[in-house]
């Protein structure tokens, strides 16, 4: 009986003593919790610092848009402008051209004039190669039967004479004027060909300008784009970051909750062993001085071997039937398997972009469970991921996070704490999804907007 009373000792004491080396453990958890939580906080300032580089970036470009604009207006009035005088110079040149074809008609004229004096002149010259020319006149004055006569005579003579001098003047002014007109409309006309060629050119120079700066415009708005693209991502990285910080916080938060639990359970484990020891050694000491019958020692020990059972029983957990065969079973690794279905695309290229999960796909109303212990860091509805839930995990002191997207619905708010196999929402087909399935990623660390914490939940979970 004695050695029984040793060896229940014993065991009481092996069973403190693990009680009282958990609180070191618990302890270390609670470490490892804070470091990840100083770890994001680090990553939340360095987000927010490329957050506000991102919107001086995207400040920048807006300006040179700007300026770029207004220099397109400038140039568009500029270009405007020109048109305007190129429109001016082709109504010149319209009407240059209408004087050149009046000209033309005073020219007809001119010429059939100078043709009818050319050939009074031929006449003449004729008349003076018959007669001799000057001998003509003597003759003529010659002839005269009087003085009068011969006055009259010298009067006709010197007419024709002038006449002949006034036919060569005004042909020579004729031909002059003739010459001066066409070389001046020739002149006025090639000056405004000249005019408008350089408002032509101008004007080509100035369209090649607003080309480049509408290039220059589209460059900046894509780029705009891009960082602005960007800073959604950054902000959304911003906001799960914060979610796992508070998750985080909760899981520190339940952790001093347990080991203030088991401070108190060590208390009172301590007390009952100590209570226990005193109750043992009193009855050992009333059996060897009354010498009782065995009877009462075996209904002791069979006291305690029943209230010992009690405990067990009462603290063995209960599972619950209902929709079992629908939630995928819970293995016994890390991660446990996040729904039922068929893996319909694996991580990796795709579409030209990075597929950074895998894609589980069935059919009919299909739960979605935790694939580990975790605290629900956003559920929320995400324009690409749809109805999303994101869950963070302490494991052996490292931060995971996972992700299910695409959810028809979700049945886990921020802040709830999740086991392992717990259903958080239902298969579905929102967001940026093409038929029913679930997304699946997993990151080794907190998640962000490039993924670069993603690893092959394949080589972690088997499916």
């Amino acid at each position: 009986m004695k050695k029984n009373i040793i060896a229940m000792n014993a065991s009481i004491m092996i069973g403190l003593g693990s009680i009282l080396a958990a609180p070191s453990v618990y302890a270390e958890s609670i470490s490892n919790l804070e470091k990840q939580k100083e770890s994001i906080q680090e990553k939340r300032s360095g987000v927010e610092s490329n957050i506000s580089e991102t919107e001086r970036k995207i400040d920048n470009l807006q300006d040179k848009q700007m300026t770029a604009e207004e220099q397109i207006a400038a140039i568009e009035a500029k270009i405007a402008e020109s048109a305007k005088k190129i429109d001016a110079k082709n109504a010149e040149i319209t009407q240059t051209k209408k004087e050149i074809e009046a000209l033309k008609e005073e020219i007809k004229v001119l010429k059939e004039r100078i043709a009818k004096r050319n050939e009074v002149l031929k006449e003449r010259a004729l008349s003076f190669q018959e007669t001799g020319g000057d001998v003509n006149y003597l003759e003529v004055l010659f002839g005269s039967s009087s003085f009068g006569d011969l006055v009259d005579r010298v009067g006709a003579v010197a007419t024709i004479a002038e006449a002949d001098r006034d036919i060569l003047k005004e042909h020579e002014l004729d031909k002059k004027d003739l010459e001066e007109k066409q070389k001046a409309v020739e002149t006025k006309l090639a000056s405004l060909e000249v005019a408008k060629a350089e408002l032509l050119e101008i004007q080509k120079q100035q369209k090649q300008q607003k080309q480049e700066k509408d290039a220059l415009v589209k460059k900046l708005k894509q780029q705009t784009k891009k960082h602005e693209d960007e800073k959604m991502g950054l902000e959304e990285e911003k906001a799960n970051l914060a979610a796992q910080e508070k998750a985080i916080k909760s899981a520190i938060s339940l952790e001093h909750q347990r080991l203030a639990e088991l401070e108190a359970a060590r208390k009172k484990a301590a007390a009952e062993a100590k209570k226990r020891a005193e109750q043992e050694a009193a009855a050992q000491a009333a059996q060897a001085a009354s010498q009782t019958s065995e009877s009462k020692k075996q209904s002791s020990s069979s006291g305690y071997s029943a209230k010992s059972n009690s405990s067990s029983s009462s603290s063995s957990p209960s599972h619950s039937s209902s929709n079992v065969s629908s939630v995928p079973a819970v293995s016994s690794g890390t991660f446990t398997r996040p729904s039922a279905g068929y893996v319909s695309s694996t991580m990796g290229e795709r579409w030209n972009k990075q597929h950074a999960g895998i894609d589980i796909a069935a059919s009919g109303t299909v739960p979605v469970v935790a694939a580990a212990d975790g605290v629900v860091s956003r559920s929320y509805f995400s324009s690409s991921y749809g109805n999303v839930v994101f869950v963070t995990h302490s494991i052996g002191g490292q931060q995971w996070t996972t992700v299910y997207a695409h959810l028809s619905s979700r049945q886990a708010s921020e802040g709830a704490v999740v086991a392992k196999g717990q259903q958080i929402g239902i298969m579905g087909n929102t967001g940026h999804s093409y038929g029913q399935h679930l997304h699946f990623e997993l990151h080794k660390g907190p998640w962000n907007y490039s993924k670069s914490n993603a690893v092959n939940p394949l080589n972690y979970i088997n499916i």
